[in-house]
């Protein structure tokens, strides 16, 4: 297995593909830089999606997630850049993602980002 960030979200076959039902993560380790000062942005991921016939793969979810540590992005950027290439890759039903940013210069940013229609439990 690779030992270093990625931009590649792999996936695998989703064994009940038939059903209705959410999948979600918490990744509380989230960090890029901020694009103006270069100081880093800390944050919680939160995904929640409805697979289709692929599910996100979760080591390649965390190289992923760690091919922002070195890259300068604003919060709301990267968030919907999470999403879309989740969607990419997964092509989920549904999809939100929330970036719940640490406090920054006194302000705290919580930016939530989804695609799709939510189909009833």
């Amino acid at each position: 297995m690779p030992t270093r960030p990625s931009k590649q979200i792999e996936v695998v076959p989703n064994p009940h593909p038939a059903r209705s039902y959410e999948v979600s993560f918490d990744i509380p380790e989230f960090t890029c830089l901020c694009p103006r000062t270069g100081q880093p942005d800390f944050a919680t991921i939160r995904v929640r999606y409805i697979p289709d016939q692929r599910l996100v793969e979760l080591k390649s979810l965390k190289l992923y997630i760690w091919s922002y540590r070195d890259e300068g992005a604003f919060h709301e950027d990267v968030t919907n850049r999470i999403l879309d290439d989740i969607v990419a890759a997964a092509g989920p039903r549904w999809i939100e993602v929330i970036g719940d940013f640490s406090v920054r210069g006194g302000i705290k940013t919580v930016v939530r980002a989804s695609h799709g229609k939510r189909p009833d439990p």
